[in-house]
């Protein structure tokens, strides 16, 4: 009977001990998880949704430029960057490479602060089929007007 006591006792501790390491390995993986830096500046940080969101809608929607289509994307674009290209007369898709390659997917890249409500953003994107894998980087210019960033300017 003592044999089967201690056995017991000894599994009891063994659990206890298995149960205490697993609390303290994920209280330690949460605190660390929890204290990683963001190295990237506030203005960077702020303005990236900007053009996430606007090249979010731009591929998932028709990226042949007309005047209709450019009306879809107003709401991310500066007034003065929206009246410039609404005299355009091109079907070619001034959002990313000006001509009629339309590129396949995008991934915001690095970012620099020209001023407080300024920054540029390089803006990569991709084409990738069975004959062709390339890459291309754009410049996107956004401000901040008011509370809101918005694309002022993109030079591909």
């Amino acid at each position: 009977m003592k044999k089967t006591e201690d056995r017991s006792q000894k599994s009891e501790v063994g659990w206890r001990r298995f149960f205490i390491f697993c609390l303290l390995s994920s209280a330690f993986c949460l605190l660390s998880c929890g204290s990683v830096p963001n190295l990237e500046p506030a203005e960077c940080t702020e303005s990236r949704g900007a053009v996430k969101d606007l090249y979010s809608f731009h591929f998932g929607n028709e990226m042949k430029f007309s005047p209709e289509n450019l009306q879809k994307r107003e709401k991310f674009l500066t007034p003065e960057f929206f009246k410039s290209l609404q005299t355009l007369q091109t079907e070619n898709d001034v959002l990313t490479t000006n001509n009629t390659d339309f590129p396949k997917a995008f991934r915001v890249g690095t970012c620099q602060v020209v001023e407080p409500s300024k920054t540029n953003f390089e803006v990569l994107l991709f084409w990738k089929d069975d004959k062709r894998s390339e890459q291309k980087a754009i410049n996107v210019e956004v401000v901040k007007q008011g509370d809101k960033w918005l694309v002022n300017k993109i030079l591909n």
